[in-house]
């Protein structure tokens, strides 16, 4: 949906952070299904993920407790990915950027659009971190 010279950059930003990009349902799954706690980022071109998401998820790694994996799917570029990664989401509706924390497979903590769109990116990563302190 989005040409590959656009995302790269947006997908860098995580990648460079430490996460690892998803671009298949198969991998979500594998992803979702290892011991620990996984940081899932539905990466997005949109301003807030921009702006507040993705600094706020970069930002949240600096706490003394972090999840022990990362990953990120693109929304508009990973369709089977992303709708992989939102159907372990429910009962949350699909939204861009999200960001989710699973601990062995299971959802225990989610930002959807409406938590990240006008928060700076210091407050998404405050409440990431105060996740992290619960269920890391």
């Amino acid at each position: 949906m989005y040409p590959p010279e656009l995302v790269k950059p947006m997908q860098e930003e995580l990648e460079n952070a430490g996460f690892t990009s998803l671009h298949t349902a198969q991998e979500v799954e594998k992803a979702l299904s290892k011991e620990g706690t996984t940081l899932v980022v539905v990466n997005s071109v949109c301003g807030c993920a921009a702006g507040t998401a993705r600094p706020g998820a970069v930002v949240s790694l600096q706490h003394d407790k972090t999840p022990t994996n990362l990953v990120t799917v693109f929304a508009g570029v990973d369709a089977d990915a992303t709708a992989k990664a939102r159907e372990n989401m429910i009962p949350f509706p699909p939204s861009s950027p999200a960001i989710a924390l699973f601990k062995d497979g299971a959802l225990v903590h989610m930002l959807e659009r409406h938590h990240i769109e006008g928060r700076p990116a210091e407050v998404i990563a405050s409440n990431l971190a105060g996740a992290y302190e619960e269920y890391c």
